[in-house]
C-alpha cells in the first residue's frame, strides 16, 4: 500500500467510526423512548415494613467508589464522544454531573486515540467538570499504552475498560479477536495509574467471569447486564438485512448477575461489584443496591433528557432522582448504601426462574431482615 493508499484508507476508516457513533446516540435513544424497556428490575418487590422508616435527615447516600468518596451510589454511565454532536452531549452531562456531584463516565475513547480533532469532545468532560469523579473508557483489545494514553488525556480518576464480545460478533465492522483479551486485561490493570473497572456492554458477567476478572488483578466490575440499552439490537439495525435478530435476549440482566455472585461470594469474595443496564428510575438504583451493588451507572435514562434539553433538562432530573433515592432509602429503613443489603426482597416472575435454573435460594431474600 502507498502512503496515499494508507492515508485514504485511514481517513475512510475514522469517516466510517464517526457515522457509527452518531448511528449509537441515535438508536440508543429510540429504544428509550416511553420510559426504556422492561427489564428484570420488574421481578424484584421490597417487602413494606410500615413502622420500618428512619427520618430522611438521618440518610448518607455517600459511597467509597474506585478510591473516592462520592454523595450518591448512581453514576452516569458512558454513553459517547468523538463527534461534534456527542461532543456536546458529553459536555452536557459533565456540567449537569458538576452541578450536581454525580460521577460521569464518557464513551469508548478509542476513536480519540487515532484522531486528534476526535479528542475534543471527551476532554471537555474534564474541562467542564474539573473535580468531579470522571471515568476514562477503553476497549478491551486496546494495548496498556492506548488506557495510559487516554487516561491521561482525560485526567480521569478511574477507567472504564469494556468487554464486548456480543457486540463486536454482531458490529458489521466488528473485530471479534478475542484470544488476546485475557492478557490484554492483566497488562491493562497492571500497568494502570487508576483503579481499573472491567465492565461488560449489557449482557451481563457470570460468576465464571468474574473469578477469572479478579485472578488478573481486576478489583472493580460493573455486570452491565440485559434490560437497558441494547447493543446487540443496535449492530443488528446496522447491518444489511438485519441477519442477527434471533439473537435477541442474550445473556444475563444485572440482577441476575447480582445474585449469581452473592451466591458464589462465600467461596471467591471477587471485584467489588457495580451494576448498570435497564436502570429506569430511583427504585431500580435501590433494587440493584439492596442485591450487591456499590454503585450504579445510568445511561439510556438520561439520555433523551440531555440529548434534547441539554443540562438545563438534564440537572432537573438528576435532583428529582436524588431526592428519590434519598425519600425512598428513608422508607425502606436504610441509613446507608450498605444498609439495603439488609432489607426483604421479593424474587419474582422469570427472575426467579433464573435462580432455581441456577440454584440460587431465592426465598431466602425475603427474611433478611431477620438475620
Amino acid at each position: 500500500m502507498t502512503e496515499r493508499e494508507a492515508l485514504d484508507a485511514a481517513a475512510l476508516d475514522a469517516a466510517g467510526r464517526h457515522t457509527r457513533k452518531e448511528d449509537h446516540v441515535r438508536l440508543a435513544a429510540a429504544q428509550w423512548t416511553g420510559g426504556g424497556p422492561r427489564s428484570d428490575f420488574d421481578d424484584v418487590a421490597f417487602v413494606h415494613h410500615a413502622l420500618g422508616a428512619v427520618a430522611v435527615e438521618e440518610v448518607d447516600p455517600s459511597v467509597e467508589m474506585l478510591g473516592r468518596r462520592v454523595a450518591w451510589p448512581f453514576y452516569i454511565n458512558g454513553m459517547t464522544g468523538g463527534t461534534e454532536h456527542t461532543g456536546r452531549i458529553n459536555r452536557d452531562l459533565a456540567i449537569a454531573a458538576r452541578e450536581t456531584g454525580i460521577a460521569m463516565a464518557c464513551g469508548s475513547m478509542s476513536i480519540a486515540l487515532d484522531d486528534a480533532e476526535a479528542a475534543r469532545a471527551f476532554t471537555v468532560i474534564r474541562d467542564e467538570n474539573p473535580d468531579g469523579l470522571v471515568m476514562a473508557n477503553l476497549g478491551v483489545g486496546r494495548t496498556a499504552e492506548d488506557a495510559a494514553r487516554v487516561v491521561e488525556m482525560l485526567r480521569a480518576d478511574a477507567l472504564q475498560l469494556h468487554v464486548n464480545a456480543v457486540q463486536e460478533t454482531v458490529m458489521p465492522e466488528g473485530s471479534p479477536e478475542f484470544g488476546s483479551w485475557l492478557r490484554g486485561i492483566e497488562e491493562i490493570v497492571r500497568a494502570s495509574p487508576v483503579p481499573v473497572l472491567v465492565k461488560e456492554v449489557g449482557f451481563g458477567l457470570s460468576p465464571r467471569t468474574l473469578l477469572r476478572l479478579q485472578e488478573l488483578g481486576v478489583e472493580w466490575a460493573d455486570v452491565s447486564g440485559r434490560g437497558g440499552t441494547d447493543f446487540l439490537r443496535i449492530e443488528n439495525d446496522r447491518r444489511p438485512g438485519g441477519d442477527y435478530a434471533y439473537l435477541t435476549g442474550f445473556g444475563q440482566s444485572a440482577p441476575a448477575c447480582l445474585l449469581d455472585a452473592a451466591a458464589t461470594a462465600e467461596l471467591s469474595p471477587g471485584p467489588v461489584l457495580l451494576a448498570s443496564g435497564g436502570v429506569r428510575s430511583p427504585l431500580d438504583v435501590l433494587r440493584a443496591l439492596a442485591l450487591g451493588a456499590r454503585a450504579v451507572g445510568v445511561a439510556g435514562a438520561f439520555l433523551t433528557a440531555v440529548d434534547s434539553g441539554g443540562p438545563d433538562a438534564l440537572v432537573p432530573l438528576l435532583r428529582t432522582w436524588q431526592d428519590h433515592l434519598r425519600d425512598l432509602s428513608a422508607l425502606l429503613g436504610a441509613r446507608t448504601p450498605a444498609d439495603l443489603a439488609h432489607t426483604d426482597v421479593l424474587i419474582r416472575g422469570g427472575l426467579r426462574e433464573y435462580c432455581e435454573l441456577r440454584g440460587i435460594e431465592a426465598g431466602r431474600y425475603s427474611r433478611r431482615s431477620e438475620d
